[in-house]
């Protein structure tokens, strides 16, 4: 039998929350792939800045954030909180 195993990811999601306005313009399997990027450490469409930010925060334990659209154009982000205990996906009006 071969055991297959995911890489660990770099940082534990904690709960993962979504907006009742994320949830009804967002197709779960966006979210999904989206989510699978954000842990492993895709930032997604965030800046350069953003994204070197992001991985500081990896370092040091701060709040991570990424940015990702949809197929149809939609954006939305995914936001993990400095302690590790909440992953959110939102829109950005949302925010």
């Amino acid at each position: 039998m071969i055991m297959m195993s995911t890489p660990p990811h770099p940082f534990p999601a904690g709960q993962i929350l979504m907006t009742p306005a994320a949830q009804e313009a967002l197709l779960p399997d966006e979210v999904l792939k989206a989510l699978r990027r954000h842990l492993s450490g895709d930032w997604g469409d965030c800046s350069s800045d953003d994204a070197a930010v992001n991985d500081e925060a990896l370092r040091h334990g701060a709040r991570v954030f990424s940015v990702y659209h949809t197929v149809q154009g939609t954006t939305f982000w995914i936001i993990t909180e400095a302690d590790r205990s909440i992953t959110t996906v939102l829109l950005p009006e949302d925010y």
